[in-house]
């Protein structure tokens, strides 16, 4: 029941983080390219990234409430397929194809610098 709990609270905390990040840097563009979108799954792969490179076990109450908790509720896989396939839709293929390449690239960028920054803090 507390690994429930865990979740519960990091996802309390992550989802409202997700939506408010998310429109603030939306707000600041005009363009479809969904910049909110990538800022939270960046900085979310960023932290979960830390996480995993600081951790000596994934079982830790931390693990749950920040990694599982946190970072799943911050950070959206379905967003990033819906915003991709609207601009698909909207015949942007330059913006889809950016978005894809700048979300791998970035995100998986982010988690290795993370996890090297994490490593380092433990080490």
């Amino acid at each position: 029941m507390t690994t429930v709990l865990l979740v519960l609270l990091g996802g309390a905390v992550g989802a409202p983080a997700r939506f408010l990040l998310d429109r603030a840097v939306q707000s600041r563009h005009d363009t479809a390219f969904p910049w909110g979108t990538l800022c939270v799954n960046v900085i979310g792969s960023a932290i979960l990234g830390a996480l995993a490179g600081a951790a000596t076990s994934h079982d830790s109450a931390l693990w749950t409430l920040v990694g599982t908790g946190f970072c799943g509720a911050l950070t959206t896989f379905s967003t990033f397929g819906y915003e991709t396939v609207r601009l698909l839709e909207d015949r942007a293929r330059l913006l889809t194809a950016a978005n894809v390449t700048v979300t791998l690239v970035a995100g998986i960028g982010a988690a290795v610098a993370g996890f090297a920054a994490g490593a380092a803090l433990v080490g």
